[in-house]
């Protein structure tokens, strides 16, 4: 299984009509779930307490206004026409901006970058043009470095918050609709434990993943915006035909002019429609651009349109005096139908949260992935369907989280307002950066920035600041989820970024390993040892660190470094960087594997054999020039490296396999095509007889056939290597068969004396309490147990 081949996706998105009205049914269920049932609390939510529905109807034909107004310029102007261009290779959310200005500006946080990744196809080296005075500003300001990624961290960490919000205020605001079933003594004791019910089998089949039932999700999706719209439909027809009128801007100004600060605070819950916007975005990595334009335009946007239109003309014909209990989704559904739709409705609420709580899995993976987050276990729960990913500590973190938030607060007032502060949020922080990659990715003037930040940013500016107001009654929730997420990931970040420049100021040089001689002065054994780094250059501290006291060390080492990349995919010819240390005797290579923020790392087995593989055909086709790229940092000619792919790119190179065979004490010989391994020496058992005085005499037992994995090269024909690259080949197989040994590292960092009490803090007890009790660098790696070796070091940095 290679997940790998999930980086073409999108170039077939693109193939025909087909294709592109397919994925665009598709997305109904995974991007527009939580978009699409905001109609169940808008309403309720905007006239909970700051204005009230009176016989004029000025009230509710404004909000109906500001409504409209607002799905038209955020999700369609701004998310559909605009943002949605600025997707990164494909790929889209707060990380993806990032990583566009990363690659455009030079201002990546990722500590190892090298100028070779720059080659890679998919980064896109930028053009001199607009924004050069911009762009040299950002690379020479540290600060303002920091105020970037600080900037797409509160992004990436309310949207966490989002995560855990929006599955409780529409699986709650669902299932609110039996208080029009059952008395209201009864209902305040079924609503909510029926609401948590729901939540917790929702987070308890995450494991499953979406691709099980991911074939209902669009229909129900499409079921309920039919059912919304032609109750919507119904209500216009049959209440009140006149209230598209309230279309009109005039019916906003109105509204201001007579509710003036309670229509200011109830704006909180009139943004509580555009829930979900964020999503088009984020989620266009499973779809393609045009897929998700064609079903917002043509189905998603019109159905909402209907469906507040309707509530409105239904409301505006049903005043009570004294209250606003007329006002909420369920008593505008005819009672002949709404018990079916309270069922479509809880499926719809469930495929929403579905949604968020995947795309807070994906957002988490890519903060990993760029070192901004702790490691922690990814379940790839699709071989099909890439980016399909299940997180177990994230999983229940969330529930836990959103349990809290539904008995807490319940009721959709406060969960709005907490919603909706986090929404807005995460709109600010993409109208920013979107402002840096008008200027700097698509090279506009700065003129067109500012336009785009001054309208689109008025907007969530005047939104933001009515969520603001509601600190205390709810919005205070996704401040304080966000505050530690922040916390967690910035910590990791500086802790991570403090350890590898500590690691780059103490590692060996390269001439003092080679002046030990081809047996760097130890004794080397049969295998392949692997020393993980996260260096690009030189020889880490641990390794002088374990030959110093176990002076024993494998025939064949590798330095191996697996880094990420701000690319969202490597493409798989592209993924290793190998290079030779030394003269040929010595068997010391370097190997770096890059992956993207969005890449799927094989397991073990898979990734054992691409990585030899890799070496073998750098050792058959390393004289080729034009594959060959400098490092920045090495000490002589030999440290050339030279992009070679997986072994599923060069099929007419070399090729591995493994057999478990018996083995006997005939000798294989080098064939046209096939290198092998010579046969182990066999061995022999002595039974000697007791010492009387009997004649001693030796039996020797006849060879006996062992059993043990045989591997061989498939070597084309041409071209010919040379006897030296041949005999290198056979040792890295004998290595191959003797089996693979990881060396990892597990340092423990203190803050040196004389640091800050801040830095202290971050360190000792911060970045180290985070380390214990994560995920170890060799089960993130899906290294084998039986075959990882960690060397402790402690770091004062």
């Amino acid at each position: 299984m290679d997940l790998e081949t999930g980086i073409d996706r999108n170039q077939v998105k693109k193939e025909s009509w087909r294709t592109i009205l397919t994925l665009a049914y598709q997305s109904l269920g995974v991007v527009y779930g939580d978009l699409s049932t905001s109609p169940l609390y808008v309403y309720k939510s905007t006239f909970a307490e700051d204005i009230e529905h009176s016989e004029t109807n000025e009230e509710i034909f404004g909000v109906l206004s500001f409504v409209f107004w607002t799905l038209t310029l955020v999700p369609l102007l701004k998310y559909v026409l605009i943002v949605l261009r600025a997707n990164d290779n494909g790929e889209g959310g707060t990380f993806a901006l990032y990583s566009l200005l990363c690659r455009h500006a030079r201002v990546s946080s990722l500590p190892n970058c090298q100028s070779a990744d720059e080659e890679l196809s998919d980064y896109k080296k930028p053009n001199s043009g607009f924004g050069s005075g911009l762009k040299s500003t950002l690379e020479r300001h540290r600060v303002l470095q920091r105020f970037l990624l600080v900037l797409a961290l509160i992004g990436a960490c309310f949207v966490i918050g989002d995560g855990v919000l929006t599955p409780a205020i529409s699986v709650f605001s669902a299932v609110s609709g039996l208080e029009f079933s059952m008395s209201e003594k009864h209902h305040k004791y079924v609503e909510l434990p029926i609401a948590c019910i729901v939540l917790i089998c929702l987070f308890a089949l995450q494991h499953y993943g979406t691709h099980r039932v991911g074939f209902l999700f669009a229909p129900i999706v499409l079921a309920w915006l039919l059912c919304i719209s032609a109750i919507g439909l119904y209500n216009i027809i049959h209440f009140n035909p006149t209230v598209y009128k309230a279309l009109s801007p005039y019916y906003m100004y109105k509204f201001l002019k007579k509710t003036q600060k309670g229509g200011w605070m109830s704006l909180g819950g009139i943004l509580l429609c555009i829930t979900g916007s964020e999503a088009m975005f984020a989620d266009l990595g499973h779809f393609s651009q045009l897929s998700i334009q064609i079903a917002f335009t043509s189905l998603v946007y019109p159905a909402l349109v209907l469906a507040y239109m309707g509530q409105a003309a239904y409301i505006s014909t049903h005043y009570t005096q004294g209250g606003n209990s007329h006002i909420g989704f369920y008593i505008s559904v005819p009672e002949q139908v709404r018990w079916p739709v309270l069922v479509i409705a809880v499926l719809a609420a469930v495929v929403g949260s579905q949604a968020i709580i995947t795309g807070t899995f994906s957002f988490i993976k890519q903060c990993s992935a760029l070192d901004c987050f702790p490691k922690v276990k990814i379940v790839h729960t699709s071989s099909k369907m890439h980016g399909q990913i299940y997180i177990p500590e994230i999983n229940w973190i969330l529930m836990l989280l959103c349990l809290a938030v539904t008995i807490g607060f319940r009721d959709t007032k406060r969960m709005g307002n907490a919603s909706g502060f986090a929404v807005i949020s995460v709109m600010l922080v993409t109208t920013c950066l979107m402002s840096l990659v008008i200027v700097l990715c698509w090279h506009r003037s700065v003129f067109f920035a500012i336009c785009f930040v001054f309208f689109f940013g008025t907007i969530e500016a005047l939104y933001f600041s009515a969520s603001l107001v509601k600190f205390h009654q709810g919005a205070w929730v996704p401040v304080a989820l966000g505050l530690c997420f922040f916390f967690v990931m910035y910590v990791w970040h500086y802790g991570t970024v403090r350890k590898y420049e500590f690691e780059v100021q103490n590692k060996v040089s390269i001439n003092w390993l080679l002046s030990l001689g081809p047996s760097l002065g130890i004794v080397r054994v049969r295998g392949i040892g692997l020393i993980h780094t996260e260096l690009v250059s030189g020889i880490p501290a641990i390794f002088s660190h374990f030959v110093t006291n176990l002076p024993a060390f494998h025939q064949v080492l590798v330095f191996l470094c697996i880094k990420s990349v701000p690319v969202p995919h490597v493409r798989p010819e592209e993924r290793f960087l190998v290079g030779q240390i030394g003269p040929r005797e010595y068997r010391l290579y370097r190997c770096i594997v890059r992956y993207g923020y969005r890449d799927v790392h094989k397991d073990d087995v898979g990734f054992e054999n691409d990585l030899v593989c890799s070496i073998a055909e750098f050792l058959r086709s390393g004289s080729s020039p034009e594959k060959k790229i400098m490092s920045e940092d090495f000490e002589n000619e030999n440290d050339k490296m030279t992009v070679v792919g997986t072994r599923s790119t060069h099929a007419d190179g070399i090729q591995l396999s493994e057999d478990n065979v018996e083995m006997t004490p005939e000798i294989t010989t080098l064939g046209q095509i096939e290198i092998r391994s010579p046969p182990p020496p066999v061995k022999q058992r002595e039974i000697r007889s007791p010492p009387p005085l009997m004649k001693q005499r030796e039996i020797m037992s006849p060879p006996m056939p062992q059993r043990r994995k045989k591997v061989r090269f498939i070597v084309p024909e041409s071209p010919k290597i040379d006897t030296g690259a041949r005999e290198e080949l056979r040792e890295l197989m004998e290595a191959r068969e003797a089996g693979v040994a990881y060396i990892v590292g597990n340092t423990y960092m203190n803050a040196k004396k004389g640091s800050s009490w801040m830095k202290r803090f971050a360190i000792d007890y911060g970045y180290e309490f985070l380390r214990r009790n994560s995920r170890t660098a060799s089960y993130a790696l899906n290294i084998p147990h039986a075959s990882t070796l960690e060397v402790g070091m402690i770091y004062h940095v």
